[in-house]
């Protein structure tokens, strides 16, 4: 109960920073809608580039299990280097989300909360209806870029046990015991493309509505 009472006044003061940060953007013409857009766009730009930066961690695996001779400890820095440039990526991927949620919620709740104001019921209805449609859509779009940052979690625990492997053990014979190790990681990250690709397609459709 005692961490309640710290958590509770922090959560307090980022909600007020949030609003006023809103209020502000307001201000200037930037409404939660236009934020919104932006975020669900910075958040394809991410998973794109996730999906490049382990398509080259799957490159320099490959490069590895062909090691034929020469500086295996290199081999190992730019193996270890890609694995933590994936785990960079996956970590932009999951606070692009996250900042997604923090507008999409805020913006629901005003839309929401101005349905009160109308005085003519049938601008009403049409608003009420548009905002379940939105709702629905997002919530769907949610769902399926919190699926594709879960399937970033295989490959990263495959890329991270390989590596600390082959950091314990660097010798010809450990190259040939990770040289099994190859498909799984490249069915993960395959997964993870395809993942990834499908929320890409969903959130352009969203942002499309969104700018109608």
């Amino acid at each position: 109960m005692r961490y309640l009472w710290v958590l509770l006044p922090l959560c307090l003061i980022l909600t007020a920073c949030q609003s006023a940060y809103y209020s502000a953007m307001e201000k200037v013409g930037v409404h939660k809608r236009d934020i919104l857009v932006e975020r669900v766009e910075n958040a394809q730009q991410s998973q794109q580039e996730a999906q490049q930066q382990f398509k080259s961690a799957l490159e320099q695996f490959s490069s590895l299990i062909k090691f034929d001779g020469g500086n295996l400890q290199r081999m190992y820095e730019a193996t270890d280097s890609e694995f933590q440039a994936c785990s960079k990526a996956a970590v932009k991927v999951s606070e692009r989300i996250n900042s997604i949620e923090t507008v999409a919620d805020a913006l629901f709740d005003e839309w929401q909360d101005e349905l009160e104001l109308y005085t003519n019921d049938s601008l009403k209805r049409d608003s009420a209806t548009k905002l379940a449609t939105t709702k629905r859509q997002y919530n769907s779009l949610l769902k399926t870029m919190r699926r594709a940052e879960q399937s970033m979690q295989p490959a990263l625990s495959s890329l991270q046990d390989n590596t600390l492997f082959l950091k314990h053990n660097l010798n010809a014979s450990a190259i040939g015991t990770l040289k099994s190790e190859f498909n799984s990681i490249q069915n993960d990250i395959n997964k993870l493309i395809t993942e990834m690709n499908t929320a890409i397609k969903q959130s352009e459709q969203f942002v499309a509505t969104l700018k109608q």
